[in-house]
This record gives structure tokens, C-alpha cells and sequence, in this order.
């Protein structure tokens, strides 16, 4: 995928997730926002993954079968992390440049939809990148 349709990509996904908060307004749990989300966006017509569990590998040895989950997977390539709280905090941005680099995806939204507008509670990364 070129960088053009990547950045196409996540410009769609936060449009829906943008019509979404105005539609729901903030408040709300995390979960009920991500399953609002994985509806529209199916709607939209993407192909979505959700509660995808991983496997986490250590020095090549199986640590967990399912030791990490992505909250929802867009299109086999952007990895969407819901939240719904007071403030992003950079702990949250680590956990997403975590699971973009086990995954191996290479971009990846956190949206936090306890907001006024959801475009305040937006953060992008890329994979190997500090989040932009």
C-alpha cells in the first residue's frame, strides 16, 4: 500500500469515526463505541476485524497465544485503538506503537471518543515511527 492510499485510508476511517461520535456524543463505554464504530465502518464498506487476538513471541518462543488484542482491524492494514477517557496520555500511544510492531501493521489510530470533538481525541502512528 503507498503512503497516498494509506493516508486515504485513515482519512476514511476518521471521517465514520467522526460520524459516529456526532451521532452518539461523548460519555459513553470504550466497548459501546468500538462496536458503533465496527458497524459503520462495515457499513462504509470496509472489511473489519474485531477483538483480533494475537500471539506474542519472545526470542522465538510462544509466550502467550493471545497475549494482546486489537481493538478493531481495518482492512487488514490500520489498527483502530478505542478509549473513552478523561485524556489521551502517551502510555496509551506507546500501547499502540506496540501492537502496530507485533502485529506487523503499518499504521495505526487511537481515538479517544470521550471528547468534546472527536478530532481533539485523535492520534495517528506509523509502525517503527514516534506517533505524529
Amino acid at each position: 500500500m503507498t503512503e497516498n492510499e494509506l493516508n486515504g485510508l485513515t482519512k476514511g476511517i476518521i471521517g465514520v469515526a467522526i460520524e459516529v461520535h456526532r451521532e452518539l456524543g461523548p460519555g459513553l463505554l470504550d466497548r459501546v463505541y468500538k462496536q458503533c464504530l465496527r458497524i459503520a465502518l462495515e457499513q462504509a464498506g470496509y472489511s473489519i476485524i474485531a477483538d483480533l487476538r494475537l500471539p506474542v513471541m519472545f526470542r522465538g518462543q510462544y509466550i502467550d497465544s493471545e497475549g494482546y488484542s486489537l481493538d478493531l482491524l481495518v482492512n487488514d492494514t490500520v489498527v483502530l485503538e478505542i478509549k473513552s477517557v478523561s485524556s489521551l496520555t502517551l502510555l496509551h500511544e506507546k500501547q499502540l506503537s506496540t501492537y502496530l510492531r507485533l502485529a506487523d501493521k503499518p499504521c495505526g489510530l487511537l481515538l479517544n471518543f470521550n471528547t468534546a470533538f472527536l478530532k481533539e481525541g485523535i492520534k495517528r502512528s506509523m509502525n517503527g515511527f514516534l506517533p505524529l
